[in-house]
């Protein structure tokens, strides 16, 4: 083999090895990504639950115009998206969503939601 020929064979192998890295930060920043959607979906739809208890009178299970006595059932404190923790005062719950996809070392993708009566914030921690 002549050398330019050599030398073909290096700059294909380099290319592939560089499109293969490429691809494999590509997955796995999607895949952290659908990890975050998925914590928010779910953190939304345990918003919904808190503002449902706060509205409900008392005298039908709910907090007749607080969060206090409002708990994550334990049926969607844990689930395929990651584990879900709650901070319930008298006007507000504050729960963080912990997922099972690591970004960097040993932290989690985490999300926070502030649930207010009316009212909720998304807020990204990792």
């Amino acid at each position: 083999m002549g050398q330019q020929q050599l030398l073909l064979i290096i700059l294909g192998i380099i290319i592939v090895g560089v499109a293969i890295v490429v691809g494999i930060n590509m997955f796995t920043a999607h895949a952290i990504d659908a990890k975050r959607n998925n914590l928010t979906n779910d953190l939304i739809h345990l918003a919904s639950e808190a503002q449902k208890y706060y509205k409900t009178p008392t005298s039908m299970g709910g907090g007749s115009q607080k969060f206090t006595g409002w708990e994550i059932s334990s049926k969607l404190a844990t689930n395929a998206d990651g584990t879900f923790s709650a901070t319930v005062s008298e006007q507000d719950v504050i729960i963080i969503g912990t997922g099972n996809e690591v970004v960097q070392g040993s932290d989690s993708v985490e999300v926070k939601i502030t649930v207010l009566p009316n009212d909720f914030n998304v807020e990204i921690i990792n």
